[in-house]
């Protein structure tokens, strides 16, 4: 079989390299050998977030007292029920994915492709000569070996629970591992997280970093950080946990979040490419000068959905045209939804390392609207240069997503604190905070005008 591009992969990044290279030409296919449904729709981010939601409703009654709402003591959690939601949502979210698989037809072809030279696979023993080809097969969840056989369970797992146990040990406190760990910790059951860094959720700011410990620790049975953990099975179902740094538990279940690897294995990438498998071009996703793109988790760049999807867009339109253009990338954004959620956005604190910044910040425990929703926690940090130019952020706030979607628009249009703050700042919001933040940068410039923080006429 010759085609123009062949795609390899069919998560988020091989659909949309599909969809852009099917504008240029109609000889494309798309080969996959796993699952279909993304790892987002099927493992990660929407069935996490149904979790989290349920969670976070069921926390809620602890309010309910002081709001005049009575009867909450009464309220009880059905865990099997609760899992057979989150499925029903999740199966969903994947039927969607999967209505766009089913408008491929022909162009899909099941099976797992091997490179056999740069541009030609062996796909179920037939070859495969293509122009281009893209490769976006994805990542899995990293489990050490030892653990591999003791029923110690990963995301790909933790969906498929038909009930939820009474006590488990999540080691690996990145966003997934905070989340589901502070998800199954309001749902009742006795979590236990470790951690070999000191940080969680990915932060770099000790002035967030230790108001994340401080709010996971509420809803955590035990946090041990900055330390390896090792796992044995001392039953068919109970599990001793112990730390390097003589810590020990013994629970029901144990969720490996310890990060991914990409789905590179037996596809004889190596034997066709050798060393250059490290030179992947962030802004075209070309594999240094071969006819082939590397788009989505598989690439290690930015496993996350939205950079997955534009790499795909990327891959897919440098696959299909004769020259390759290179593309700007988006302002960093990572979110995780905890409660609150922990939010970098821009530069991290340790991209700045170094640099002469000013920081403005502010403290959300007496922020109005916190105290409006009985969520009186969190602080957030900005970062800005001596110019007034915003650089980044990280944060921990209810509902920080709207200030780190804010804050990107601003930073990817290279706004300074005197450019926003001429913008509104409704009251009572959340985005106050921000405001407040800003004017404590502007305060530090030397070019701070004193009067209104208003267009001159």
């Amino acid at each position: 079989m010759n085609v123009d591009v062949a795609i390899i992969g069919a998560g988020t990044a091989g659909l949309n390299a599909f969809s852009q290279a099917r504008q240029v030409t109609s000889n494309v296919v798309l080969i996959n050998s796993g699952h279909y449904g993304t790892t987002c729709a099927r493992v990660g981010c929407m069935p996490s977030k149904v979790l989290i939601e349920v969670a976070k409703d069921f926390s809620r009654k602890q309010h309910f007292e002081n709001f005049g709402i009575e009867g909450s003591e009464g309220l009880t959690l059905n865990r099997a029920k609760v899992m057979k939601h989150v499925r029903r949502m999740r199966d969903m979210f994947v039927g969607r994915v999967m209505q766009g698989i089913n408008n491929i037809g022909d162009k899909n072809i099941k099976g797992y492709a091997k490179f056999i030279e740069p541009q030609v696979l062996d796909v179920n023993g037939e070859h495969i000569h293509a122009k281009k080809i893209v490769i976006a097969t994805g990542s899995h969840p990293i489990v050490p070996s030892d653990w591999q056989t003791s029923g110690v369970i990963t995301t790909d797992d933790f969906f498929e629970l038909e009930n939820l146990p009474n006590s488990i040990a999540i080691i690996g406190l990145g966003a997934i591992g905070s989340e589901i760990g502070q998800a199954l910790g309001r749902l009742g059951i006795r979590v236990v997280g470790v951690e070999m860094l000191p940080t969680v959720c990915g932060l770099s700011d000790s002035v967030i970093n230790t108001i994340a410990i401080e709010e996971l620790s509420k809803d955590f049975d035990k946090l041990w950080l900055s330390t390896a953990a090792s796992v044995s099975l001392e039953s068919t179902d109970s599990f001793k946990v112990e730390t390097d740094d003589g810590h020990s538990t013994r629970v029901d279940k144990v969720l490996a979040s310890l990060g991914r690897r990409p789905n590179i294995e037996n596809m004889g990438l190596e034997d066709v490419f050798g060393l250059y498998l490290s030179k992947i071009n962030q802004n075209t996703m070309q594999l240094g000068d071969f006819p082939v793109f590397f788009a989505g988790d598989v690439s290690s760049l930015r496993p996350i959905l939205h950079e997955a999807s534009d790499e795909g867009m990327i891959a897919g339109y440098n696959a299909a045209r004769e020259s390759v253009t290179a593309f700007k990338r988006r302002v960093p954004l990572h979110i995780a939804f905890s409660d609150p959620q922990v939010v970098i956005v821009g530069a991290s604190f340790a991209d700045l390392a170094g640099q002469d910044i000013i920081i403005g910040e502010r403290d959300f425990v007496m922020q109005g609207r916190t105290k409006v929703m009985s969520r009186t926690y969190g602080h957030l940090r900005v970062y800005a240069n001596r110019q007034g130019r915003l650089l980044g952020s990280e944060m921990m706030i209810p509902d920080g997503e709207y200030i780190g979607h804010f804050l990107a628009m601003a930073i990817e249009h290279e706004m300074t604190v005197q450019d926003v703050l001429v913008t509104p700042f409704y009251h009572p919001t959340i985005m106050e905070g921000l405001d407040d933040a800003l004017k404590a940068i502007a305060a530090q410039l030397e070019n701070n005008q004193p009067g209104p923080v208003l267009r001159r006429l």
